[in-house]
């Protein structure tokens, strides 16, 4: 018998399959995983802000970055844990509604910001003369602005029209409420809502990863005419290991919410999840901050490491 909205309100998020003592493994090492994100990026916010030297525009994104990166994971991690224990499994419509808008608000801000830092390092390092003036207090405010407001902008619309369905069905099989699984579960058609996901999805991924690519290939022909071979070696591992960050996360979203709903594997769709939510939101402190010198000069600093070692 089918079930409508006025009846549903509570859905049951399936998680993982397989047997218990697999899913512990999976809960014990997400926690970990968990854990080491927040640690991670709530270190880079607090080193950021009380290390005067660490006050400029880049760490000023990339402190904006780890605090997204906080919110990003505490929307659906603490969720995903929860579905170990069958109790944990049920959410609220209202709950999954809220869970959603948050994911791709903050999904969606994400992106923008991946931009301003991308154009950040391009004026740093192509149009260096012109850098403070260009990239001054007002610009990365109001830059950090806008990210969040397109952030919005792009998920607004369809969370509405998702909390209007009526649906046909409890069981979301996904480890969060996602747009997808959702969808499946509608009795109506969701021709429209799935049109307007996917310009909202272009719009946020494809037109963020078009500005960050151009900024890349400006960074690394600059780069390539630095006389000295040493100084190219520093520059294309700093820009090698940022451009990983945004395959991974880029090409995992993409798949998601950038392509024909027809071919929708569920399976795959989870697996794919993972890297988005998890693996990029833990790479992204250790990518930009912990390999970067400055940072780890200020940490050493702050934890007295440096008066050790002189006085040793």
């Amino acid at each position: 018998m089918n079930v409508n909205r006025s009846q549903l309100v509570q859905f049951r998020i399936l998680g993982f399959p397989g047997p218990l003592s697999l899913q512990y493994i999976f809960f014990s090492l997400l926690l970990i995983t968990y854990l080491i994100t927040l640690l991670s990026n709530s270190a880079i916010i607090t080193i950021t802000l009380i290390e005067r030297r660490l006050h400029t525009p880049m760490y000023y994104y990339l402190r904006n970055l780890s605090f997204l990166e906080i919110c990003y994971v505490s929307v659906t991690v603490p969720k995903i844990l929860s579905t170990v224990t069958s109790h944990g499994r049920s959410i609220s419509l209202y709950g999954c509604m809220t869970q959603l808008f948050f994911f791709f608000a903050l999904g969606s801000t994400e992106c923008f910001l991946f931009s301003l830092m991308a154009y950040d390092r391009y004026l740093a390092i192509c149009q260096p003369l012109r850098y403070t003036t260009l990239m001054n207090r007002t610009m990365c405010r109001g830059g950090s602005l806008c990210a969040a407001i397109g952030g919005l902008i792009t998920t607004f619309p369809q969370n509405i029209l998702i909390s209007r369905l009526p649906f046909c069905g409890s069981d979301i099989n996904h480890f969060y409420c996602d747009s997808p699984p959702l969808l499946q579960l509608s009795c109506t058609n969701t021709y429209l809502i799935d049109m307007m996901e996917f310009f909202n999805a272009s719009l946020a991924i494809l037109t963020s990863l078009l500005v960050t690519l151009i900024s890349y290939v400006y960074i690394i022909v600059t780069i390539i005419k630095i006389p000295t071979t040493t100084g190219r070696k520093k520059a294309f591992s700093t820009c090698f290991a940022h451009l990983i960050v945004v395959f991974i996360y880029y090409s995992t979203i993409t798949f998601m919410y950038v392509r024909p709903k027809l071919s929708f594997s569920f399976s795959l769709n989870r697996v794919v999840a993972v890297f988005y939510t998890v693996i990029t939101p833990i790479l992204n402190p250790i990518i930009y901050c912990l390999r970067n010198k400055d940072v780890k000069e200020a940490i050493k600093k702050h934890l007295g490491l440096e008066t050790n070692k002189e006085i040793n």
